[in-house]
């Protein structure tokens, strides 16, 4: 499998970087093309192959990643034209509110492309991402399970329905930085009562991450373990019926809704 990356920004490096890290395919059957020195500082990093052009880079490869900016794939996708009516190549986008029926009309060929539409969040920086993914008809299963092979270097998968993704988006894609704000409200409290903020960010980022890991190796329901964590009488209660006073749960439910809206406007407007 040759493979190749239009775009060189944060997704990708952190995807190349997963790819090479777990040997899956040799840098050799690797290529970047970007508009920027980005290509070059890729190809000196990981010793990949930079693609003079777009054209150049489809021509090589049998899976190109679109990662670049929504507004930038309808020009890559005119530009790879002449590649696509030639050859099969899959295609794989991480760009947000396209979906495969967006990105099937922007490619300008008579025949359908197989086309596989990733929805990774942040985190597949640390590999420790979350990825969303769903193919069209076009796309095999032994495509489609490559292809899940390749975000499970930085991460897990989740193969869910299109329909899904605006959920999913709001859920993983959006809530890293939701938790950034729980983590630093929960520091500045430490700051008021006493604790420097570097000391209070820490303790906080720990607790969440334990109390995450915690759900994800139990049995138990997030209530559950809110109820274990509550004595009766205790200051944790106290703190919890705050919260619920204050409306925390319709607060983090709205600014779900809220990305979903948005999500969804993004995708008729293109």
């Amino acid at each position: 499998m040759k493979i190749g990356f239009i775009g060189g920004g944060n997704m990708a490096t952190a995807i190349i970087q997963g790819i090479i890290s777990s040997q899956l395919i040799p840098a050799d059957n690797i290529w970047v093309s970007t508009k920027t020195n980005r290509c070059k500082e890729l190809e000196n990093l990981y010793h990949i192959h930079a693609a003079k052009s777009n054209l150049e880079l489809a021509a090589q490869v049998d899976f190109i990643v679109l990662a670049v900016k929504p507004h930038i794939v309808p020009v890559v996708l005119k530009e790879i034209t002449p590649i696509l009516e030639q050859k099969r190549v899959l295609l794989i986008s991480i760009a947000a509110g396209l979906s495969l029926e967006n990105l099937q009309n922007l490619t300008l060929t008579l025949k359908e492309e197989p086309i596989i539409r990733v929805m990774p969040n942040m985190n597949v920086g640390i590999g420790q991402g979350v990825s969303a993914i769903c193919s069209n008809s076009q796309v095999t299963e032994t495509e489609e399970q490559q292809v899940i092979g390749l975000f499970k270097t930085v991460g897990s998968t989740y193969l869910i329905p299109e329909k899904d993704f605006r959920i999913f988006t709001a859920i993983a894609g959006c809530s890293p930085a939701y938790t950034y704000l729980y983590i630093d409200s929960l520091a500045r409290a430490g700051v008021k009562h006493g604790l420097s903020k570097d000391v209070a960010t820490q303790i906080a980022a720990e607790a969440v991450l334990g109390s995450a890991d915690m759900i994800t190796k139990s049995n138990d329901s997030p209530w559950d373990l809110i109820d274990r964590v509550c004595s009766p009488g205790g200051t944790t209660i106290e703190g919890l019926l705050t919260l619920q006073e204050d409306k925390f749960t319709s607060a983090i439910v709205r600014a779900l809704d809220a990305t979903i809206e948005k999500d969804q406007k993004m995708e008729l407007d293109n």
